[in-house]
């Protein structure tokens, strides 16, 4: 195959840089950081394909600077950053990275609940600035996860796994989403119920849903003022899901008991006073951030690359009727 000039917007493991290094002319960008639209627009130039990240916004602007891109290998599973259609009209294929974070970003939830339902984050720092002086009876209440009922919004790959580690704390299990999901129901025993039911009657609530126009503000005010005034919600998912406005207002009044977040709605900033709140356990989106886990999706996203390098078509290509367009001339 010939020689790919290939673009990475950001350094990732280097088994991933090695693999596109040993047949392509390979350039990255190592400055840890994401880059700027202008800064941007001038690198992918010339490229046949580029290696891009969630924090880069990829629209018609960059598509139009990378004239000859082939494809653009996103390095995630979301790819609500990239402007498909615009891509599709262009003939640039679009690649993620399913399945591979599934269990990595179920397991980051569950970190997320158990922080916030024992109150870990709020604890560590207390006895961090010396407040410790002893055990006692009232010292820092959270509450119990066994036998609980948590709700699951969104029952695709990741809400699964979610709800198979429910199961061993003999939860009741909801779920909801487009439609009720045999699979779901079938390996973890979870009833479909609409979402103003889950809310009302879930103890935990985690977000599993993708970034949709009908998922935009998908929990807000209206949706908190249902939910139980002891419940706990968690998004790992992505920020905009959630009014985080409304959600700060949530905590802050006690119209909900806490929450634990990985995702922002403006990431990286977030909704003013949200930092101040002792309820909620915040994370900087690393759901995915294991070595294993960021490892091979990067591994990926290399794949795809080298796989429409060779006149194939990537096995993770969200966009495949470009395909022909492309190679099969």
């Amino acid at each position: 195959m010939n020689k790919w000039n290939v673009y990475v917007t950001n350094e990732i493991p280097k088994p991933a840089l090695d693999m596109l290094a040993e047949h392509c002319d390979l350039e990255v960008n190592r400055l840890g950081k994401p880059l700027p639209k202008s800064t941007l627009l001038e690198k992918v130039q010339g490229r046949d394909a580029v290696l891009c990240l969630l924090t880069d916004q990829i629209d018609n602007e960059v598509f139009k600077a990378a004239s000859q891109a082939k494809i653009f290998a996103n390095y995630a599973v979301g790819y609500n950053n990239i402007d498909i259609p615009a891509a599709t009209e262009r003939g640039i294929m679009i690649s993620n990275t399913p399945g591979v974070l599934t269990d990595t970003t179920a397991e980051l939830a569950w970190a997320l609940l158990f922080s916030v339902a024992r109150r870990v984050a709020e604890s560590d720092k207390y006895t961090r600035m010396g407040k410790y002086e002893g055990w006692g009876p009232m010292l820092f209440l959270g509450q119990d996860v066994m036998n609980k009922t948590v709700g699951i919004i969104g029952p695709g790959r990741i809400g699964l796994s979610f709800a198979k580690r429910a199961k061993a704390f003999d939860m009741k299990i909801l779920y909801t989403g487009r439609a009720p999901n045999p699979q779901f129901e079938k390996e973890t025993g979870g009833q479909y119920v609409s979402l103003n039911q889950l809310l009302q009657d879930s103890d935990y609530v985690s977000i599993h849903t993708p970034l949709l126009p009908e998922t935009f503000h998908l929990i807000g005010e209206k949706e908190f003022k249902q939910m139980k005034k002891t419940a706990i919600l968690i998004n790992t998912s992505r920020g905009p899901v959630v009014d985080e406005l409304a959600l700060v207002k949530a905590l802050q009044t006690g119209e909900i008991w806490g929450a634990g977040l990985d995702v922002y709605e403006w990431e990286p900033k977030l909704a003013e006073g949200l930092s101040e709140l002792n309820n909620v356990t915040l994370c900087p989106h690393i759901a995915s951030a294991t070595i294993e886990t960021r490892t091979k999706m990067g591994t990926i996203a290399a794949s795809n690359i080298l796989t429409a390098m060779k006149g194939e078509l990537p096995p993770n290509c969200l966009n495949p009727e470009v395909f022909k367009s492309k190679f099969d001339k």
